[in-house]
């Protein structure tokens, strides 16, 4: 989350999680405790994220931390149309703090379609509205709940508990438990063997054999790009064109600009970007990994963007 780089979908307003840390206490490799803020070791304190531990052990944190409440009051707004879409996830990333939602989020199902995710903290649900605390066991997996919204065509709202919420994407690790559990949303398994989900990352490599993990390497994309706001729809058609993978995961990101400079930075009039997530098998024919990561990482570095350095790079 810090060394690396950690987002939600109140990233538009608060930045990364780097970004809501007062200090940060490190060890350093001749074993020498490191304190560091704004204002004290600067230069350590802007080179930590991203770093993904090189310069030390991290091993305390000053977090900031804002109010929140009981619920998420959350809008589903689904498009048929990729440009309403994005001009509509555009407008409200880019609304003043004390005007933007707490939270956004989208989700493409297709090249044209998709949901759009607006949420707010809320003390109460109130008489007549609808409770969904869609993190329970027998609940369907989070993005087959927006899916299904997306067929309906038709904007609706939900009251869910904060701890849910925050958890949304959890028991079906975004969209991957589908490749691991083909039936895992079905009714029958949610219900009897719901309750084990989902299982412990760490077990799931241990029991990988290395055909497994030859064929993820060869056919399976974990990656995390983050471009400037203004290429969206841009990136979007590249990305239809070079993986065609869907769903696709949109979290708006402030980058702010910083006395010192780290990994990343915004670009001179641009602080807003957006996360694109591809968590999947591409559809593309004759896919390889390989080829296909380089043309992503040069698009990436032709309209100012960045990789998630956690996965797969091949620069």
């Amino acid at each position: 989350m810090i060394n690396g780089f950690g987002i939600e979908a109140s990233s538009h307003k608060y930045g990364l999680f780097q970004h809501i840390c007062a200090s940060l206490e490190i060890v350093t490799a001749d074993g020498e405790l490191v304190k560091c803020s704004k204002d004290e070791n600067s230069e350590l304190y802007y080179a930590i994220p991203w770093s993904y531990g090189s310069l030390g052990f991290l091993v305390c944190a000053e977090i900031k931390i804002v109010p929140c409440k009981d619920y998420v009051h959350l809008t589903y707004i689904p498009y048929k149309s990729k440009q309403e879409l994005v001009d509509r996830f555009t407008k409200e990333s880019l609304k003043p703090f004390d005007e933007a939602y707490e939270f956004i989020e989208g989700l493409m199902y297709s090249e044209q379609e998709g949901v759009l995710m607006l949420g707010n903290f809320a003390d109460k649900v109130p008489a007549g509205k609808t409770r969904n605390a869609l993190n329970n066991f027998w609940k369907p997996w989070f993005y087959e709940h927006v899916r299904s919204i997306l067929k309906q065509d038709k904007e609706q709202e939900e009251y869910i508990p904060l701890r849910h919420f925050y958890h949304r994407h959890t028991r079906s690790f975004f969209w991957e438990m589908e490749q691991i559990v083909p039936f895992g949303n079905s009714p029958w398994f949610r219900y009897l063997l719901g309750w084990m989900s989902p299982p412990e990352i760490s077990l799931i490599k241990l029991t990988e054999t290395e055909a497994i993990h030859e064929l993820y390497d060869t056919h399976h994309m974990d990656q995390d790009f983050l471009l400037p706001i203004s290429t969206l729809d841009k990136s979007l058609s590249y990305f239809h064109q070079e993986v065609d993978f869907y769903p696709l995961w949109l979290c708006p990101m402030r980058v702010f600009d910083t006395p010192i400079r780290g990994m990343v930075n915004p670009l001179p009039n641009e602080q807003m970007f957006v996360d694109v997530g591809i968590y999947g098998e591409p559809n593309i024919p004759n896919y390889n990994a390989k080829e296909t990561m380089r043309k992503l990482e040069a698009f990436m570095r032709e309209i100012g963007g960045f990789q998630a350095l956690y996965a797969d790079t091949y620069q």
